[in-house]
């Protein structure tokens, strides 16, 4: 994951998430792939000065469904959640889930409750239509402290709950940290794997984020058969631009990296429990983002999904 991205997470961790609509049965049938869609990070800079045009571009491409990554002040690109839903309803787009950080400042001790920023995200998200209400980031000072881990932990399980009331599911999405911090003897991953209700919280395995740190997307799978409702899709390529991120690869357009994407996918159908692909591209070698994603979509059906 490039600096860009982990900064965009950080200074987004204030605000508040997501996007869509999706069939009613999509969390009543999670051992079928029945979606293939676009993570609009990929095409950030485009959406940040056209999002309507850059949206319309992607339906012309094929794309159906697509994931958010900017909602701020009860706004996705700027768009109440009312008037986004227009937009992808005019183009015949669906946002079955987005991202928004959710933060440790979210809850309400004094009350025991979520504060209105988190309530308002979930409603958001409802009015769109969304299914998965994802946070894809944990704070440093949640990683390193065992009491506040545990306490995000319920917070987690409890905004599952919140979602739910909305028929709505609350997921946590993977990066590269989660397979070098440690937890006492056991992986900060499989730490949120066991402590999180899969009834109540979806996991969003992104394969792209992991490697250089766990290269088996494939053995995760099948440690948690049917956990992983929803994938992030990506290729990967050795890379010396940012070498303080520390895993030393970057994304690049699918099939012309390192991953057995294609293994991953199929071992994601059999057992996964994997309803939703979300392609994501973040760096692009010189090749326009637009262009990147177009080239993704076709590969995707070029191996069948």
């Amino acid at each position: 994951m490039n600096s860009s991205r982990r900064s965009f997470l950080k200074n987004s961790a204030m605000a508040v998430t997501a996007a869509a609509l999706l069939p009613d049965n999509l969390l009543a049938a999670p051992k079928k792939i029945q979606r293939v869609g676009l993570q609009l990070y990929s095409v950030r800079d485009a959406m940040k000065v056209d999002p309507a045009g850059v949206l319309k571009k992607l339906a012309d491409m094929g794309y159906v469904y697509v994931e958010h990554a900017d909602y701020r002040n009860r706004k996705f690109y700027g768009y109440t959640a009312k008037e986004f839903r227009k937009v992808l309803d005019d183009l015949s787009l669906v946002m079955p889930s987005g991202h928004t950080v959710m933060t440790t400042q979210h809850w309400d001790a004094a009350k025991n409750d979520f504060t209105d920023a988190w309530k308002w995200t979930v409603e958001d998200a409802a009015v769109l239509g969304q299914k998965y209400v994802i946070s894809p980031w944990m704070d440093t000072a949640v990683r390193t402290d065992k009491s506040a881990l545990d306490r995000t932990m319920e917070q987690f399980n409890k905004s599952g709950e919140l979602c739910q009331k909305l028929g709505m599911k609350f997921g946590y999405h993977n990066h590269d940290f989660e397979f070098t911090t440690m937890v006492g003897d056991m992986r900060l991953f499989d730490y949120i794997m066991q402590h999180t209700d899969q009834a109540l919280v979806a996991q969003q395995l992104d394969i792209g984020n992991m490697y250089g740190r766990e290269n088996d997307a494939i053995s995760i799978i099948k440690k948690y058969p049917g956990r992983f409702e929803s994938m992030h899709v990506k290729d990967e390529i050795k890379s010396a631009e940012h070498p303080n991120e520390g895993t030393g690869y970057e994304s690049c357009v699918l099939g012309l990296g390192v991953l057995p994407v294609k293994e991953v996918l199929k071992e994601a159908k059999k057992i996964g429990g994997t309803s939703l692909l979300i392609i994501e591209q973040e760096s692009y070698q010189g090749v326009d983002p637009l262009d990147s994603v177009k080239i993704d979509l076709q590969t995707m059906k070029k191996w069948g999904y």
